[in-house]
């Protein structure tokens, strides 16, 4: 991908997690540095010139859980493809989930992922495995993993079941000042459900995933928390308790953080039965009931709810083009994720954009211990450039991954991902 140092954006109105601006103003960018921030400039002849006509630019969007599928299942995502998905949605940065062949437990494949990234416009960042090849029994190097680039643990595709060594895991974070990523999954109660347990599950005759089986491994992580000191990071949170579960934790001081999908605060369980066993509407946790999408907002209102995220989930369509009970959970959310959360957080009034760009931008790196992008003069440009007011179609030609698998194809959008600036590179969405 060329190139694009030096680059002048015409008419954008600056927006961050304390202030949305109403007046446009322009930015110049010189070598990969933020030169001048003020109305009216005039390009270069060096420069390219963009006139984005009044959209927002914020610091890039960062998106903390994203399967990449790179090494070992190429044929779903590639660190290329997944980067090629993160710039369309308008994400400057992915943090990559470790279920990969091999797992990322060792320090080579940290550094595999990274240097794979390092041409990309998308900064990539690793998360390692809390145990070896994920299996649960036995801790990885996590000092080593941390200097060859990991920013926190997980072992997400399934949960860390052993609570000995989730504690261990949190101690030894803990020391090394680094998050626990935890799947909340108790097995024995969850498996083999296909969907949410209750009414729909029964109707359609499916094995159902109670919500009991997220909210008691989420009771216990917040135990181990305040037991050990250690950050616990709940993933993909998905049920009213246990929402409520992280909002006392958090009363209480505990060092607990966590996240949530546009699908989990958009969808509910009636879309199986509406779209006939869809296999596209199936993921884990699964898409659970309009009482738990109702607090999946109200947590993100009151900021119990930190991130928002995607969980990026590429599958082949020979694997998803099956029987619902045998089809793999997951679906894609990088080039959506923007637009779902314009539609049922912003156009609903339940948060302010000042307040969705501190979910996109500030939270993710903070609860990962990295650098917050600012606009700003001398700072490195990093930028995501947007509107709200768009309304178009996703298509099937809008997916940039390597896989299909989205219950979006054909829903109207409301806001759009324009264009990524970051490390010297422009992405201008087409």
């Amino acid at each position: 991908m060329a190139s694009t140092p030096n680059l002048l954006l015409k008419n954008v109105r600056l927006v961050d997690e304390n202030h949305e601006s109403s007046e446009t103003t322009d930015i110049r960018i010189k070598n990969g540095i933020i030169a001048e921030i003020k109305p009216s400039l005039r390009a270069t002849d060096d420069e390219v010139v963009h006139d984005m006509k009044g959209a927002y630019v914020s610091g890039g969007w960062m998106d903390m859980h994203v399967h990449l599928r790179e090494p070992g299942f190429e044929h779903k995502e590639t660190i290329k493809s997944g980067c090629e998905a993160a710039a369309f949605g308008g994400f400057t940065a992915v943090a990559c989930m470790p279920n990969t062949n091999p797992s990322i437990h060792t320090r080579d494949v940290v550094e595999y992922i990274i240097k794979k990234a390092s041409d990309l416009p998308v900064d990539v960042y690793p998360i390692a495995c809390v145990s070896k090849e994920r299996k649960g029994q036995s801790l990885t190097e996590m000092a080593d993993l941390k200097e060859g680039g990991a920013v926190a643990f997980s072992d997400d595709g399934d949960p860390v079941f052993d609570a000995k060594l989730m504690r261990i895991a949190l101690e030894y974070a803990s020391m090394l000042d680094m998050p626990i990523i935890n799947h909340e999954e108790d097995l024995a109660l969850s498996r083999p459900g296909h969907m949410h347990e209750g009414r729909v599950s029964t109707r359609l005759g499916l094995a159902g995933t109670p919500s009991i089986a997220e909210e008691v491994m989420i009771a216990r992580d917040i135990l181990l928390a305040e037991l050990t000191g250690g950050h616990v990071h709940v993933a993909h949170i998905s049920t009213r308790n246990g929402v409520d579960l992280v909002r006392q934790a958090k009363a209480k001081g505990i060092k607990v953080t966590t996240e949530v999908c546009p699908h989990h605060f958009d969808l509910t369980e009636d879309e199986i039965e509406r779209r006939n066993f869809d296999t596209n509407c199936k993921m884990h946790p699964p898409l659970r009931t309009a009482d738990d999408v109702k607090a999946m907002i109200e947590g993100l209102k009151d900021g119990t709810i930190d991130a928002i995220c995607t969980d990026h989930a590429p599958h082949s369509v020979d694997e998803k083009e099956v029987e619902f009970i045998y089809a793999p959970n997951g679906i894609l959310g990088l080039e959506t994720a923007f637009s779902v959360s314009v539609r049922c957080l912003l156009d609903s009034g339940a948060l302010k954009l000042t307040e969705l760009i501190d979910k996109l931008v500030v939270k993710p790196r903070e609860i990962l211990r990295l650098d917050v992008p600012r606009v700003e003069v001398g700072a490195a440009a990093n930028l995501s450039v947007f509107n709200t007011d768009a309304r178009w179609e996703f298509t099937s030609k809008d997916i940039k991954s390597k896989s299909v698998n989205t219950p979006y194809v054909g829903s109207m959008m409301h806001g759009k991902a324009l264009a990524v600036y970051n490390k010297g590179k422009f992405v201008v969405n087409s």
